[in-house]
């Protein structure tokens, strides 16, 4: 059976009523149950407005409009947090609060308003409980509930490509989700299996209008690709997304294990693009690296890996998240990200941007 992505090309005056038929093609109301409270889960990759790491106000706003004219009145956001990245912060500055205000969107955080409890997973799990022995922890906010995952199209130094399934990663796991790091593919293949458990529906749109190129999820090439994706299987968008940027999708680890474990389907040539012709596209993304990705090959994957519950489970682990912090915040954001920022509001993208002030 054939999984269905909706590719849509889009353009800022048009980009609202884009993603309602994008929504449309990919048949969301098939994939969120009627009746139910519906989560958006935001993607902050990055607090600072960076082209490409976090959901647009348009993907958001575009998103709720087509969820409420569908009948889904109950709408909530949810935001995580990071050691890196400030959700307040990071709503603000990318221009989520004027949209959250004019829908009336209730904001939710799963670190302060949410209860956290131990989860045992039905299906088979790859590596969680080993790294949790204790037990998995999730909010039991997100219990009986469908959830719409709106991440973006970039590149990502440990997955190469990151989109709907690792959105969740911020939202079902807690500020220790960094011990998962080493086995991050695997992590993502589970979480996607626990979402397939606990949900009443998952569907996701995915922004392309500015993709990323580069070491993301943050210090990358902002690209305009004028591209909205969305689908119903997790798998299957993530799929597309890597194809258009230039990678073979079995290829990418996490893709394929969900793949091969019928979670969703990764293989193109089981995967039905409606909307666009997008089969000769491919943007030429490369990942490359940058100096946070080169310590954390070192530590997480390099010959460091033995020494990892000394340096991520003890209190040394705040040397890399303020490391990571410096190198983010105060010298690549000054030095190279507000010059990428300046360019995106120049262009069409950035002036729509700069209407949700």
């Amino acid at each position: 059976m054939k999984a269905k992505v909706a590719v849509v090309r889009t353009k800022p005056e048009a980009v609202l009523d884009d993603i309602a038929r994008l929504m449309e093609l990919a048949e969301f109301q098939i994939h969120l149950e009627p009746g139910r409270t519906t989560i958006l889960k935001t993607n902050i990759s990055w607090h600072f407005p960076f082209p490409g790491a976090n959901t647009t106000p348009w993907q958001l706003e575009g998103a709720i409009r087509a969820l409420q004219e569908a009948g889904y009145g109950d709408l909530v956001a949810v935001e995580n947090n990071t050691v890196v990245t400030n959700p307040f912060k990071g709503e603000r500055l990318n221009r989520f609060v004027p949209v959250f205000q004019e829908y009336e969107i209730p904001v939710l955080y799963n670190f302060r308003d949410m209860k956290w409890i131990t989860y045992e997973p039905k299906g088979p799990m790859l590596v969680l409980p080993e790294i949790y022995p204790k037990g998995i922890r999730i909010p039991e906010y997100f219990l009986g509930k469908n959830i719409v995952h709106l991440p973006t199209m970039k590149c990502h130094i440990y997955t190469s490509t990151t989109g709907a399934m690792k959105n969740a990663f911020g939202g079902l796991l807690n500020t220790k989700r960094h011990y998962t790091h080493s086995t991050i593919h695997e992590t993502l293949v589970d979480l996607l299996c626990i979402q397939k458990e606990i949900h009443t529906g998952i569907f996701a749109v995915m922004d392309g209008t500015t993709a990323g190129d580069g070491p993301g999820p943050r210090t990358m090439r902002p690209v305009e690709a004028d591209l909205l994706l969305a689908s119903g299987d997790q798998v299957a968008v993530d799929a597309v997304a890597a194809k258009v940027m230039g990678f073979d999708p079995m290829s990418v680890k996490y893709i394929r294990l969900a793949h091969e474990a019928g979670l969703g389907v990764g293989d193109p040539r089981d995967i039905e693009v409606v909307g666009e012709d997008i089969s000769g596209l491919n943007l030429g993304f490369q990942v490359g690296d940058n100096l946070a990705g080169r310590v954390g090959d070192l530590l997480w994957f390099g010959p460091l890996r033995t020494f990892q519950k000394l340096f991520f489970h003890t209190p040394l682990v705040y040397i890399f998240v303020f490391g990571s912090f410096l190198y983010h915040d105060y010298i690549w954001w000054p030095t190279k990200g507000k010059r990428h920022f300046r360019r995106f509001l120049a262009s069409k993208w950035g002036k729509l941007f700069c209407k949700y002030d």
